[in-house]
């Protein structure tokens, strides 16, 4: 399967739905219940002690999904999650290590998090274009990015942190805003009654966002 840049992965769908799976059971009728509702970059945080079979009964079964893992905090984790199948990391703040290590592993794409204006800069001077702005609506929502437009016209970002279907559109608005993170999509409830139809509606909803 073709690697694909971080770019890319934050260009295929408005939302990337943040996902904490705690049973692995759950794991490929969630990927293709998200999938079927137009979104397949999925976020599998490590925040479950089943998140890499999870990744790895993804990977391996639903073949339109593209999953990711989130909550990447050592190089070590990039590792296994690039083992078990992630196509993409996600950490909730930046550090030098994992960059030099997503560029070790055939050049895994990475979207690391930023809140500050200092720590853009140290992203943009370590060559990264795409950020994920955590957490978003704590560290000032959209009024935020649109300041940060100014000094770094040339990233992009992904906002996530406290971001759901009544403020997505706000961001979305934005020129420096690519997609949206958000755990909306796949409510804890749905999830552990198996209703996989309410979240495909839920995902194609969130696909149609602007």
């Amino acid at each position: 399967m073709a690697e694909m840049t971080i770019e890319q992965v934050i260009g295929l769908a408005p939302v990337i739905p943040v996902l904490t799976i705690e049973r692995v059971e759950d794991a490929v009728p969630l990927a293709q219940a998200l999938v079927k509702g137009g979104l397949r970059a999925l976020e599998i945080t490590l925040r479950s002690d089943v998140a890499l079979a999870a990744i790895a009964a993804i990977a391996g079964t639903v073949p339109d999904a593209v999953p990711g893992v989130g909550t990447v905090e050592s190089p070590d984790d990039m590792a296994s999650a690039r083992a078990a199948g992630a196509r993409f990391a996600v950490s909730p703040g930046f550090a030098p290590d994992l960059v030099e290590a997503a560029a070790g592993m055939s050049k895994m794409a990475f979207l690391p998090g930023i809140a500050t204006a200092s720590e853009a800069m140290a992203a943009q001077r370590a060559g990264l274009r795409c950020l994920k702005f955590f957490p978003a609506e704590a560290m000032g929502g959209p009024a935020t990015l649109k300041a940060l437009a100014g000094p770094f016209p040339g990233l992009i970002f992904c906002p996530t942190g406290g971001i759901g279907r009544h403020n997505a559109s706000d961001y979305l608005a934005l020129g420096n805003v690519r997609c949206v993170g958000g755990s909306w999509i796949a409510p804890k409830e749905a999830v552990a009654e198996k209703q996989w139809q309410v979240i495909a509606d839920l995902a194609a909803g969130a696909a149609a966002l602007k």
